[in-house]
């Protein structure tokens, strides 16, 4: 397993099937790059997915050989690499074909601003630790973050 903020490769079906299975679970964003070892835009766009995983810990990034993995590519009508497929509770909910890096960063920061949190990250008010309040924050006119701000009290004591 690989560590945390770092593309995960998915060798087996049974990986495979295990990553989808927790990502359905967490209700994280799972970005899945159906590659080639020999093909070289899949080598040329892979540090950039390793970038982002780094930069989006509240994301996974799983990795998907279509020499390895056939069945697992045409499942999910993979007919290209590099595509990158966004999944959100087993579903596709966006789709990248080709080596776009800009594209590609795009539409992770997008999606990544609507997944749902899977941590102590505060979403709503009443799972913020004590002292500490809700924000929703547009990011764009599709998606809104929420973030805990803690409000610090003091009291004089004369």
């Amino acid at each position: 397993m690989a560590e945390e903020n770092q593309v995960i490769d998915c060798n087996t079906t049974d990986a495979w099937e295990e990553q989808l299975r927790r990502g359905n679970e967490n209700k994280r964003l799972l970005v899945v790059d159906f590659t080639a070892w020999s093909y070289g835009p899949c080598q040329l766009i892979a540090p950039i997915l390793a970038e982002l995983a780094k930069k989006n810990p509240e994301v996974t990034f799983l990795k998907v050989y279509v020499d390895e993995l056939n069945t697992v590519s045409e499942k999910w009508g993979v007919d290209a690499v590099p595509t990158f497929l966004f999944l959100k509770e087993g579903k596709v909910v966006d789709k990248v074909v080709g080596a776009k890096k800009d594209e590609l960063r795009t539409k992770v920061g997008k999606h990544a601003a609507v997944t749902s949190p899977t941590d102590d990250s505060c979403p709503t008010s009443d799972t913020c630790p004590t002292g500490a309040t809700a924000i929703a924050t547009a990011t764009s006119s599709e998606s809104a973050t929420a973030t805990c701000t803690a409000t610090a009290t003091s009291t004089d004591t004369a």
